[in-house]
């Protein structure tokens, strides 16, 4: 007889695989909505609007900068430095084998 609160209810897992992997990625794209998105296509944008300003679908660019524009401006770059805190705790973190969830390794 298997007593049931002495099994857990998902086996344990084998800690061998490479978690950095998930640090590469989760910052790369931190970096890439943050500095890129957040910050350089939005300076763009309001660069390339031009005096008259310029409508995309409902939103109305102009060359000013309002309050939306800067606080997207202070957000990408948070979070890009947090994409960037992120790759460096994968460089800092030990490198293991490269496998899928659930692969018996």
């Amino acid at each position: 007889m298997v007593d049931i609160h002495e099994t857990p209810a998902v086996p344990p897992m084998d800690p061998g695989g490479d978690e950095r992997l998930g640090y590469f990625i989760a910052g790369g794209l931190l970096v890439f909505l943050g500095w890129g998105l957040g910050v350089v296509a939005n300076l763009v944008l309001h660069a390339a609007a031009g005096p008259g300003g310029r409508a995309f679908a409902w939103v109305r660019i102009t060359s000013t900068l309002g309050p939306y524009a800067w606080a997207i401006v202070g957000f990408g770059l948070v979070t890009g430095a947090v994409g960037v805190g992120l790759l460096a705790v994968a460089r800092a973190s030990p490198k293991g084998p490269i496998v899928l969830p659930g692969y018996d390794y």
